[in-house]
């Protein structure tokens, strides 16, 4: 019965994506309809979605960096005297400084190789 079942949604996705995509893209050639501003998808070019994408990724391993050095100088600060707890607090901070160095190098070559592909287009 699985089987059966799982065909018969393959089958359905294939004649929804054969049906369904090219009566749009008709639809947006003939008539010149705004198709994705339409149903929602906005009309962003996509250099500008990627260049987005790239940011919001970059500055969340940017934040998670931030949260590693702090949770390493809390196991440092509440060590209380234990060198094991100091030293993994202090591993921490090391890690989540190199991390920190890292993503914000990689935020600047992004940054830079943006802007010249930019420049170049233009």
């Amino acid at each position: 019965m699985k089987k059966l079942f799982n065909k018969t949604n393959l089958i359905a996705l294939l004649m929804v994506v054969t049906l369904v995509v090219p009566t749009l893209a008709l639809a947006n050639a003939n008539l010149g309809l705004d198709t994705a501003g339409s149903i929602g998808l906005g009309n962003a070019d996509a250099k500008n979605v990627v260049v987005n994408l790239i940011r919001v990724v970059l500055g969340f391993l940017g934040l998670i960096a931030v949260v590693i050095i702090l949770i390493g100088g809390f196991m440092w600060m509440t060590a209380g005297g234990n060198e094991d707890k100091v030293t993994k607090g202090r591993k921490y901070i090391i890690n989540g400084a190199i991390g920190l160095v890292i993503v914000l190098g990689a935020f600047s070559i992004a940054t830079f190789v943006i802007s010249q592909i930019n420049g170049s287009i233009r």
